[in-house]
């Protein structure tokens, strides 16, 4: 059985503490497919310094605070991508606009009118990037320790920038996956 046989859309892939790379250290990808063909997601715990605002004004009044993009992954830099959780009792199906990805979280098309949509949302994201895995590469990654597949909940999509949703995501997990939560950022600070 291949070991990414957990991830589906609406899973989480929380990063190992020993997974050091750059683009992913401490991170917490919500996955948005799997498929055959490969994986996506988006980086959920990076805000960047760039307002929505200043490359979407029309969808910028409408983000959750803080009213940044955030990196979703190191693919595609210049590719905007944007997730929703939506309130309580809508639902996505049928809305246009909106690709449901799991439960109330869907994909919103930035093509899409924002006053038209925006009131359907309990919170909102944008995304510079994604983050994608070939066929394979990700069950190998998985393989080596390098994430841990967890059950995502809405609100995560939508969490505060200055949450550590990384430790957050772990300690709810219970134990001894709560253990990993107190892994220090910098072991030389231990």
């Amino acid at each position: 059985m291949p070991s990414d046989v957990d991830v589906e859309p609406g899973t989480l892939l929380v990063a190992a503490p020993s997974l050091l790379d750059s683009n992913f250290r401490r991170t917490v990808v919500y996955v948005i497919d799997h498929r055959g063909e490969g994986t996506l997601g988006v980086v959920l715990n990076r805000p960047s310094d760039v307002p929505v605002d200043d490359v979407l004004p029309n969808w910028g009044p409408h983000v959750t605070q803080p009213g940044a993009v955030y990196v979703g992954g190191p693919v595609e830099q210049k590719t905007a991508l944007c997730l929703a959780a939506m309130r309580t009792g809508v639902a996505v199906d049928g809305v246009r606009g909106l690709i449901g990805v799991r439960g109330p979280v869907a994909l919103v098309d930035l093509d899409a009118d924002p006053d038209a949509l925006a009131p359907k949302f309990r919170g909102l994201r944008v995304f510079a990037g994604y983050s994608g895995w070939d066929v394979g590469q990700l069950a190998g990654e998985i393989d080596r320790g390098d994430w841990i597949v967890v059950p995502a909940l809405p609100g995560d999509v939508v969490a505060p920038a200055d949450e550590d949703l990384w430790g957050r995501v772990l300690r709810r997990q219970g134990m001894p996956l709560a253990l990993l939560a107190t892994h220090p950022g910098d072991v030389r600070e231990n």
